[in-house]
């Protein structure tokens, strides 16, 4: 399959490196990242250790089998744009939030998958990217059920050597994914901790209440999610991951743009009952972001 990763970051380039085991790959992202690949190739270390070298440059190429999305939220319009002159048969959104399918969506010609991914990646230096966790791929209709094109995208990540689960419940499973979110990262950005730091004690209170929180508006808007469901998964994740810093607390830490408008943003503004812990974690995280002047 002829594959273009837009945004090849941390997790762009880990997805990338992966799939380009087994297929023709295309990294799109930003210098001196993809100079690096371009030249010596990608490296990719942590729980696996091999090189590939998979096509890098800043712009899309004119078609593909297949997009995968990996930007941050706030530029996935940006993204939509870009790929709109791409000839695609499919796009795959592996990206945090909610309301990403539906703007690629709106712009692309072509069918868009939803997705969650739990493998861990660190983009160390140019042209070498960390996987410090092997997770999965789940994948399948942003609206659930079956499709054609979300078997053939399964396929092509299970050949590569991907943890792939083909999933007829997309959007529980990307509430899920958001209580998650919102329970560990913006919770760890703002108190400036590891998200083993949520496995007990006061900050992890913090979290199980957005969590709460997040599956009361799933639940508003049709999804099925049990409060103890949503309490659970971020318990799962933070334990799994507790060594682990959070890609809020990263934007954090970096001075950078969090993705606070797609997580506990998007939760505080569609929901029909207050969501106190939500909407107070959404606007501190704002106001950090206007303070520094990145927002």
């Amino acid at each position: 399959m002829d594959v273009v990763v837009f945004g090849a970051g941390s997790l762009g380039s880990l997805v990338g490196g992966l799939l380009a085991r087994e297929h023709d790959v295309t990294l799109v992202g930003r210098d001196p990242h993809v100079a690096a690949v371009r030249e010596r190739g990608l490296r990719v270390t942590g729980a696996f250790a091999f090189t590939v070298h998979p096509a890098a440059r800043t712009d899309p190429p004119a078609s593909a089998d297949l997009a995968v999305v990996t930007v941050k939220a706030f530029d996935t319009p940006a993204a939509a744009a870009a790929l709109a002159d791409c000839d695609l048969d499919a796009c795959l959104s592996l990206q945090n939030g909610m309301g990403n399918e539906e703007r690629l969506a709106a712009a692309l010609d072509c069918p868009v998958l939803a997705g969650t991914c739990t493998y861990g990646a660190r983009l160390d230096e140019p042209g070498v990217v960390e996987c410090t966790g092997v997770g999965e791929v789940a994948l399948g209709p942003r609206e659930g059920g079956e499709s054609v094109a979300a078997d053939r995208v399964a396929s092509a990540f299970d050949t590569a050597g991907v943890v792939t689960d083909l999933a007829d419940d997309m959007p529980r499973r990307l509430w899920e994914k958001l209580a998650v979110n919102a329970g560990i990262n913006a919770v760890t950005a703002l108190a400036r901790v590891e998200n083993g730091a949520l496995v007990d004690g006061p900050a992890s209170e913090v979290a199980a209440d957005a969590a709460r929180e997040v599956a009361a508006v799933a639940r508003e808007q049709g999804v099925d999610l049990p409060d103890v469901t949503a309490v659970a998964a971020v318990e799962r994740v933070a334990e799994a991951t507790a060594a682990n810093t959070s890609s809020m607390l990263q934007d954090v830490e970096a001075g950078r743009r969090t993705e606070v408008d797609a997580i506990s943003g998007y939760v505080a503004e569609r929901a029909d009952q207050r969501v106190p812990v939500t909407a107070t974690l959404a606007r501190l995280l704002r106001a950090w972001e206007r303070g520094r002047g990145v927002r």
